[in-house]
C-alpha cells in the first residue's frame, strides 16, 4: 500500500550538483521515516540519509557537507541535495521508507531505483 518513485537522476561532472526526488503515496503515516540509500557497481546498499517525522535527520560520514536531505511541508516528498560530486558518489540511489510496526518488527518500503552517474 505504500508507493515510491524516485526521478532527478542523471550524467553529471565531478564537482557538479543534482537533486533528487522520492514522491510516496499510498498508505503512508506522519510517524514514517524517510531516506535515501545507494548501491554502487559491485558493492552492497549502503544508507546515505535519513529524515524523521519531526525532521531530524542523519547522514553516512562520507556525504557529511556536501548532500542535504528534507521534506516537503506535507511530508509526501523527499528530496536529496547532492553537492560536489565525486566519481566515487556513482550508484543506483534508493528511496526508503522505514515503519515501526512494534518493539522487534519494522517493515521497509523502497523505490525502484534513479542512476546517479558522476563521469567527465
Amino acid at each position: 500500500q505504500v508507493q515510491l518513485v524516485e526521478s532527478g537522476g542523471g550524467l553529471v561532472q565531478p564537482g557538479g550538483s543534482l537533486r533528487l526526488s522520492c514522491a510516496a503515496s499510498g498508505r503512508i503515516f506522519s510517524s514514517d521515516t524517510m531516506g535515501w540509500y545507494r548501491q554502487p557497481p559491485g558493492k552492497q546498499r549502503e544508507l546515505v540519509a535519513g529524515i524523521r517525522y519531526d525532521g531530524n535527520t542523519n547522514y553516512a560520514d562520507y556525504v557529511k557537507g556536501r548532500f542535504t536531505i528534507s521534506r516537503d511541508n506535507a511530508k509526501t516528498t523527499v528530496y536529496l541535495q547532492m553537492n560536489s560530486l565525486k566519481p566515487e558518489d556513482t550508484a543506483v540511489y534508493y528511496c526508503n521508507l522505514h515503519r515501526v510496526l512494534d518493539s522487534v518488527h519494522n517493515r521497509d518500503y523502497w523505490g525502484q531505483g534513479t542512476q546517479v552517474t558522476v563521469s567527465s
